[in-house]
């Protein structure tokens, strides 16, 4: 014997427009009865329906949700390692490694008037870290005299390379800088700030 199933009419939209159309005529019938009976019936099944669609519109709501508050701690997180507060020594870490990214980008050209203004340029960052350590003087010759070598490992290299400066700013376009004597003076200088951590 084979049995079959009630068909399912709550999620057939021309099923419910045929209720209500019967309804607002007064032919309501679904169980036989008609009358109050049929449209208790009636109403019963548009309340399924409307529970069932709630329950759609509820689940897809609370993944729209999750999808939302996921995405906006996303952003949050972004935001905060984008816009964190850097301490000072994290500010001066970061210009000065650009600052050193610029020096090397000069004194890798072909060009002897760029390898001078890096040379320049590292001189005068290593201004800066005498006058920042504390010596006194009207000029980095006179700083580099009041360095205490027990404490300043690097201090014939500062002075190498401070004397090539001397001479390209003394001498200008008459002292001639070859590739050999700018890289070798960048890399004294790149031995000072690296003791001192300024790179």
């Amino acid at each position: 014997m084979q049995t079959t199933d009630p068909p399912v009419h709550f999620l057939n939209l021309e099923y419910f427009f045929r209720l209500l159309y019967a309804g607002l005529h007064g032919r309501v019938s679904l169980t036989g009865g008609s009358g109050l009976s049929g449209l208790l019936t009636w109403m019963t099944h548009v309340w399924l329906a409307f529970t069932v669609l709630a329950y759609l519109f509820s689940l897809a709501a609370i993944g729209y949700f999750v999808y939302c508050t996921m995405r906006l701690y996303q952003v949050r997180k972004d935001e905060e390692e984008r816009y964190k507060t850097i301490t000072e020594h994290e500010a001066h870490d970061k210009v000065e490694h650009s600052r050193w990214a610029y020096i090397m980008q000069l004194i890798e050209s072909g060009q002897e008037s760029d390898w001078r203004s890096a040379i320049i340029e590292s001189d005068i960052i290593l201004d800066e870290l005498l006058t920042r350590l504390g010596y006194q003087g009207q000029s980095v010759g006179e700083k580099l005299k009041a360095v205490n070598q027990n404490q300043f490992q690097t201090i014939r290299n500062a002075w190498d390379a401070h004397m090539v400066r001397n001479d390209i700013a003394h001498q200008g376009s008459q002292y001639q800088l070859s590739e050999h004597i700018a890289h070798r003076t960048i890399a004294n200088y790149e031995a000072v700030f690296r003791e001192h951590h300024e790179i």
